[in-house]
């Protein structure tokens, strides 16, 4: 009989910064397959997160300061909110060792590579990435080892990053489950403006919308909330940080969508108010176009 051939970890030491959903996925991944890493870190300034970590044994080591975090690891990967990216990176660079890389996960990439570009060392690869996966729940305890299956990674790495370091970042998230792509930073932000962040916009107002109503108006929407509402406070339930984050920090390209959604929202009410069935069937039948093919990606 044929031993099954071992697939060596890719690194010696992961340190992921901030185990929330994200971050303790990846833990919980790299754990559970042993093929990312020999020795998983996990950071966090928050007292109560690291005791849940600890108690969850998601890391071989949990520490409180990112400096000690980064020192000897040989990939770190920023899991924080957007807004802190920049100044965590800036925080941990001068300690990190050459020839480790630097990735984060962050929802917006111009912003934080323009933020982050004065700290970046040419002995440090910095590897941008955005695994577009995810729930509402936030927390170590919300993550779970198969959150990247069949998802998408995309990938924004600088003019001058090292292809190695890419191509190894690349496979680790191949490991851990995920589809990825190299995309340009710019062209991320406006994808994501319309695929991820205008949506949570939506769903945010339209909540807020529904709270806004007369008392009597808005027991009856809590009482009797269809399926279509229901999934916009699935969404409405995310980190109201995070997403704070993400909204400031990408605002050109999500105005810009934010903008073409109006005059489309124009464009249906009047069809509804002059009786337009034409467009009007021609937009459900687009929505269902989109749908199906959601459901063919695997995307649903």
């Amino acid at each position: 009989m044929t031993d099954t051939p071992t697939v060596s970890p890719l690194f010696g030491t992961l340190a992921v910064i901030g185990p929330g959903l994200i971050g303790s996925s990846i833990l919980r991944r790299a754990q559970r397959d042993g093929t990312i890493a020999r020795e998983l870190v996990a950071c966090d300034i928050d007292p109560a997160v690291r005791q849940r970590v600890t108690e969850l044994g998601i890391a071989n080591r949990v520490e409180a300061d990112p400096l000690h975090a980064a020192a000897d690891a040989d990939c770190v990967i920023l899991c924080v909110p957007v807004g802190a990216i920049a100044t965590v990176g800036a925080q941990i660079l001068p300690v990190m060792k050459p020839g480790a890389i630097l990735s984060e996960v962050g929802s917006t990439k111009q912003s934080i590579i323009n933020a982050i570009a004065p700290a970046l060392r040419p002995d440090i690869p910095f590897v941008p990435t955005h695994p577009m996966a995810g729930t509402e729940y936030s927390g170590p305890d919300a993550g779970f080892a198969t959150l990247f299956d069949d998802r998408w990674c995309l990938l924004t790495p600088l003019e001058d990053t090292d292809p190695a370091a890419t191509a190894l970042v690349e496979t680790m998230w191949h490991r851990l489950g995920a589809r990825t792509r190299i995309m340009d930073p710019a062209h991320h932000d406006r994808v994501c403006a319309i695929v991820s962040h205008l949506p949570h916009l939506l769903a945010f107002t339209i909540c807020g919308t529904a709270d806004d109503l007369a008392d009597e108006t808005r027991s009856e929407v809590l009482d009797f909330a269809a399926s279509g509402f229901r999934d916009f406070t699935r969404i409405a339930a995310s980190d109201p940080v995070m997403w704070r984050d993400i909204f400031l920090n990408n605002r050109e390209a999500l105005l810009e969508m934010l903008a073409r959604f109006m005059e489309d929202a124009q464009a249906m009410a009047r069809a509804i108010r002059w009786g337009d069935e034409d467009f009007i069937v021609d937009r459900i039948e687009r929505g269902r176009h989109i749908r199906r093919s959601l459901l063919e990606n695997r995307q649903a």
